[in-house]
């Protein structure tokens, strides 16, 4: 069942998409040259993510929220991704469990939705 948006709508959540695309595209490049970054100068002391070190243990736990944040944007882009084949393929907006329109104010909100809130409450 295709979904049948305005043109105008389809446009607008397509370039939101695309936005959401490159803009974690780019936080996931720059988190990739941060620990790279990282790597040439972990053989300074300061740089030991040793927990038993006081400097070290806030590394670490500087380290699992870096790690955090990539997964998550990494989950998101995968959304995005998505989003943008289920469009291609004029699925976009019917909701992947129940088969019915996702509403657009639904759509505005989170773009890469491919759930209605009902059928994703369920989940």
């Amino acid at each position: 069942m295709a979904r049948q948006l305005a043109p105008s709508t389809l446009r607008r959540l397509e370039r939101r998409l695309a936005e959401e695309r490159e803009r974690l595209e780019t936080m996931l490049e720059e988190i990739d040259r941060q620990r790279e970054a990282g790597r040439l100068a972990e053989s300074a002391s300061e740089h030991n993510p040793d927990p038993e070190n006081a400097d070290g243990g806030s590394l670490a736990l500087e380290m699992e929220m870096d790690i955090s944040v990539e997964q998550n944007a990494r989950e998101l882009l995968e959304k995005v991704l998505h989003a943008q084949d289920r469009m291609e393929k004029g699925l976009y907006g019917i909701c992947e469990v129940t088969g019915e329109p996702i509403p657009v104010a639904r759509l505005d909100a989170l773009p890469y939705a491919t759930t209605t809130v009902e059928a994703a409450s369920r989940r």
